[in-house]
C-alpha cells in the first residue's frame, strides 16, 4: 500500500458543466427496457450524478465508487433502494468531454446503449456546449504505481507525466485475437477516437447470457458480434475497436473517482471489477479532488 502523503502532488484546475440540457432515448443493454436519460448542468462540486425520476422522491445516485454494487458485464450503482445500470459509456462521455458536474435525470433502472458506442452522448455534450465554472479542482498527480490483478489480467495507475489509457485484449476468436490501443487524454479527439468503439460479445455467449437474464436489449444494431467464422455484422469503425471499447469501459469506471489523477492507466485483459477495485484502492489513498 501506498501512503496518501506520498502519492501525489496536487494543483487547481477549473471546474466545467454543460451549457444547456440534453436527452437520449433508448434500450437498456441487459434489462431491455426503453428509457429516457436527460443531462443537465449541476452547481460546482456536485460532480456527476443520477437520479431516478420515476421513483419516489426520485433519490439521487452519486457517479462514486460508494456507489457501485455490481459489475458484472455493466457497472451498476446504488443508493438505498435506488439503482442505475450500465452507467459507464455516458460516465466516460462526460469525463472524455471534460464535465466535471452534470445531473443525469433516467426515468428507469438503466441507461440507454443507443448504438453500443459513446458516440451519440459526445455529440449531444458537443451540441449542448461546455462552460467553464468559477471554482477550481484539485488536480492530483500519481506518484507511485498502484495496481491490481488477478491472474494475468490487471489494471495500474504508473506515475506519467501525462494522462494517458492503453489497453490490451486476447481472445482465442482469431477476428479479434490479441489487440492495444493507447490514447493521450484530449476532449477533441476522445469524440473522433475512442467514442464510436461499440461493445462486442462473442456468439457462443449469448444463449447462456440470455438464460442469466443479460443482454435482453443486445442485438446486431447495438452490439458488434464475433464467431469463430468472424464478424456476424461488419464492418468494424476501427479495426481494433474492441480494444478502444475496453478502453471507453476503463475511462467510464475511473470517472467514479470523481476526477481522473495523471497518471498512466495500463489494463490488460480486465474487466469492470478489477477497474473498480482499482478506484477503491485509488479513492484511499488520494485526497478528495474536490
Amino acid at each position: 500500500m501506498v501512503s496518501t502523503q506520498n502519492q501525489g502532488r496536487m494543483t487547481r484546475q477549473v471546474q466545467r458543466s454543460l451549457r444547456q440540457s440534453f436527452s437520449c432515448y433508448g434500450v437498456g443493454l441487459h434489462s431491455g427496457e426503453e428509457t429516457t436519460a436527460r443531462v443537465l448542468p449541476a452547481e460546482p462540486g456536485r460532480g456527476r450524478y443520477f437520479v431516478r425520476t420515476d421513483l419516489p422522491g426520485a433519490p439521487e445516485i452519486p457517479a462514486r465508487i460508494e456507489s457501485v454494487r455490481e459489475t458484472m458485464l455493466s457497472t451498476e450503482l446504488v443508493n438505498g433502494d435506488a439503482r442505475i445500470r450500465t452507467v459507464e459509456h455516458l460516465l466516460a462521455s462526460l469525463t472524455g468531454m471534460g464535465i466535471d458536474n452534470a445531473r443525469i435525470e433516467v426515468d428507469g433502472a438503466e441507461i440507454p446503449l443507443l448504438d453500443g458506442s459513446a458516440r451519440s452522448w459526445t455529440s449531444a455534450i458537443a451540441q449542448a456546449g461546455i462552460v467553464e465554472q468559477t471554482e477550481e479542482k484539485s488536480a492530483i498527480v500519481i506518484s507511485e504505481p498502484v495496481f491490481v490483478r488477478h491472474g494475468d489480467a490487471f489494471v495500474a495507475a504508473l506515475p506519467s507525466s501525462e494522462l494517458r489509457f492503453s489497453y490490451g485484449i486476447d481472445f482465442d476468436l482469431s477476428a479479434i485475437g490479441n489487440q492495444w490501443h493507447s490514447w493521450k487524454f484530449d476532449p477533441e479527439t476522445f469524440a473522433t477516437e475512442i467514442a464510436p468503439a461499440r461493445t462486442f460479445g462473442l456468439a457462443h455467449q449469448i444463449e447462456q447470457l440470455r438464460a442469466n437474464g443479460l443482454i435482453k436489449g443486445g442485438s446486431l444494431e447495438n452490439a458488434l458480434v464475433c464467431s469463430s467464422e468472424g464478424w456476424i455484422n461488419p464492418p468494424l469503425r476501427f479495426s481494433n475497436e474492441p480494444a478502444r471499447h475496453k478502453l471507453l469501459d476503463l475511462i467510464g469506471d475511473l470517472s467514479l473517482l470523481g476526477t481522473l489523477p495523471t497518471a498512466h492507466f495500463l489494463a490488460y485483459k480486465a474487466s469492470h471489477e478489477l477497474h473498480t477495485q482499482l478506484v477503491r484502492q485509488l479513492s484511499e489513498i488520494l485526497p478528495a479532488h474536490f
